[in-house]
């Protein structure tokens, strides 16, 4: 019985990080088309946006990904929005963005509509 049990719970994680990763995880967003470079005051960080062509399926989105350009460190996706065209960028200080009214303190803060 506790073979059984051990087995069920094992196939429920699968499943779960399965789930997780095809509709939650920002590591897997399609790339898109590049809109808008933006970089901080102090040139630390740029914003790249891109719109993804949902196709016939499903609407534009658009994703923001941070490049940082003083340390050596893989772009971090922290913005992606549904039902979005553009990307107006503005930042506030060295380390504050709004992208598209959302207010983001980088590198840790990001914006998931999945995560309203």
């Amino acid at each position: 019985m506790k073979k059984f049990i051990s087995v069920i719970v094992i196939i429920i994680l699968i499943l779960s990080y399965g789930i997780y990763r095809a509709f939650f995880d920002m590591n897997n967003l399609p790339e898109g088309r590049l809109i808008s470079e933006v970089h901080s005051p102090n040139g630390e960080y740029t914003i790249k946006a891109y719109i993804s062509d949902g196709d016939a399926t499903t609407s534009y989105a658009v994703r923001g990904e941070l490049i940082f350009n003083t340390i050596k460190k893989n772009p971090k996706n922290i913005y992606w929005n549904y039902r979005e065209d553009n990307a107006k960028i503005e930042w506030i200080d060295n380390d504050t963005v709004i992208i598209n009214g959302h207010k983001l303190n980088v590198p840790n803060e990001r914006f998931d509509f999945r995560r309203k």
